[in-house]
């Protein structure tokens, strides 16, 4: 039991909902809040991880993702090693200590809309997008050729004079 100060009026203040599902699309995003959490069943444990999109119409609005780091499914954890790997990839940070490591970091994120499925609503799903390397210009280049006029086709054979 929590007593108050004084007493709480609702009648003035918004209440809280539940976020909609963003629509299917690339974002600019940075995660803000990350903890490691026990699963339901108390056998593993997942990276909890909060972003928030920071450009566009949507700018402010929370996405959230897991990554199930210890489960006794090695192909679940690959999945998650493999997704903490393109974040580490997408923010520029390939060794970390810590997911505080990876906050306030600006990455582009491909956002996803995953249908209703077992009694649960429509959710977003998240890709966090590698950056494309720029092309890699040659160690060398050639000298420039000298430009010449090009040469005077050759008369045929019927048309010459002789």
């Amino acid at each position: 039991m929590a007593r108050f100060d004084t007493a709480f009026d609702a009648t003035g203040i918004e209440p809280t909902t539940g976020y909609d599902v963003l629509p299917a699309g690339k974002y600019r995003a940075q995660i803000v809040e990350s903890e490691m959490r026990v699963t339901r069943n108390g056998m593993g444990q997942f990276l909890w991880l909060m972003l928030d999109i920071i450009e566009g119409q949507y700018q402010g609005r929370k996405l959230f993702d897991q990554l199930n780091l210890v489960n006794s499914n090695p192909q679940t954890v690959e999945i998650a090693q493999r997704t903490l790997s393109a974040i580490c990839h997408a923010t520029g940070k390939l060794q970390v200590n810590d997911s505080v490591d990876l906050h306030l970091v600006p990455m582009t994120i491909q956002v996803g809309v995953k249908p209703p499925k077992d009694g649960y609503s429509e959710k977003n799903t998240i890709r966090y997008l590698v950056p494309e390397k720029a092309p890699v210009a040659p160690a060398y280049q050639a000298a420039p050729v000298a430009s010449q006029p090009p040469a005077a086709p050759a008369a045929a054979p019927w048309n010459r004079n002789g």
